[in-house]
């Protein structure tokens, strides 16, 4: 095969040379370029003119486009690159439904995952076609679906919550009381804002949360004092970061070209900053983000093995415990669902499934006897 009949097919297909994938006889030297269109960057630039950007850039640069969250970028480009790598680093413009099925089936049969990552690289896939390279997929035939069990959340009883909460201090305690007192998800409240937090109404503005949508939910009175004096620390610490020329926290989409000076006023700094400054992967300035998930959740973990739980419980657990502990005070289910920001009810009725009543409030014929 000539360069000329490569480059013929080339044109044919408007690919840029760095998107052919290696193939016997061709060399090594196209797999060279293919496994540099794979490599990470972490700002998404301007290519120069007659030059496509990398594949990987183009999705990052799609899914910037929509606002989707960076945590879904990562997991899609991850998805993306798998695929690619299953499939011997074939360029996905040579692939189609087959390939994909192959992929998807190979995850739930040989590596067992769960129906959600299963789904996630599905829609990871669908959107590389779809939105990238403009060749949305037909029908996916044959595909090995990974089932999708049904379980009930894990509840804690009200003294298993005093227990575990007592096992945390200070900022730890803080986020776990928030976690239970208000419903939120761990990365609401690691994502609050000095602003979101209304003292005078008593209430927590949830900006952006599943499904990019905002709620309002409780700011229970016990965390009031502490959060105050939690936040008087903060701002000593935001104060030094202003007069060393540094800190600002990251704001969401374009806000920062629309207001300027947003990113270093003291509204918009996160509840519960993080230790060090960071680069921020999109801008690449230096900031001072929220602190990284895991310090919650290890704080947690410890916390269950010295309050001697046999439950496994973890971050979210408090957010059921919430919900489960409303229902049984006696709130309307309605209520629960919008302080938990539930689109339909149905998902917020599973909590009655669990109620502190044994076996659905019924009593056995053995107390009887």
């Amino acid at each position: 095969m000539t360069q000329e009949t490569i480059t013929g097919r080339q044109e044919e297909r408007r690919v840029h040379l760095r998107f052919v994938p290696a193939r016997a006889g061709i060399g090594s030297e196209r797999a060279s370029l293919l496994q540099s269109s794979l490599h990470r960057s972490t700002t998404v630039t301007s290519s120069p003119e007659g030059h496509k950007p990398k594949l990987l850039d183009q999705v990052r640069a799609a899914i910037r486009t929509r606002h989707y969250s960076y945590r879904t970028e990562k997991a899609y480009v991850g998805w993306i690159k798998r695929f690619i790598f299953f499939h011997n680093k074939r360029h996905p413009l040579e692939m189609g439904e087959a390939e994909v099925g192959q992929f998807l089936s190979n995850l739930a049969t040989e590596a067992h995952v769960s129906a959600s990552t299963q789904n996630q690289a599905l829609n990871a896939l669908l959107f590389l076609y779809r939105a990238v390279l403009e060749k949305p997929l037909g029908y996916l035939n044959g595909v090995v679906r990974a089932k999708r069990p049904s379980r009930l959340p894990v509840v804690l009883t009200r003294q298993e919550v005093r227990a575990l909460v007592d096992g945390l201090a200070g900022p730890e305690w803080l986020m776990a009381m928030l976690l239970y007192g208000a419903g939120l998800r761990l990365m609401e409240c690691l994502r609050l804002r000095v602003k979101d937090i209304d003292f005078a109404s008593n209430q927590i503005v949830v900006r952006a949360g599943k499904g990019d949508k905002d709620r309002v939910t409780l700011l229970p009175a016990a965390v009031q004092e502490p959060l105050r004096r939690h936040l008087e620390e903060v701002k000593t610490q935001y104060r030094r970061d202003l007069e060393n020329g540094q800190g600002g926290a990251s704001l969401p989409n374009a806000l920062e070209k629309k207001y300027p000076n947003a990113a270093k006023e003291w509204g918009w700094q996160f509840v519960f900053p993080a230790a060090k400054l960071s680069t921020d992967p999109r801008s690449g300035m230096i900031r001072r983000h929220h602190l990284h998930e895991t310090v919650l959740q290890k704080a947690v973990k410890e916390a269950c093995r010295k309050a001697g739980l046999t439950k496994h419980a973890g971050c979210h657990t408090f957010r059921h415990s919430f919900a489960t502990h409303l229902l049984e005070d006696g709130y309307d289910i309605r209520t629960v669902q919008e302080l938990l920001g539930h689109q339909d009810v149905s998902t917020t009725m599973l909590y009655t499934h669990v109620l502190n009543r044994g076996g659905r409030g019924v009593f056995s014929p053995a107390d009887r006897l």
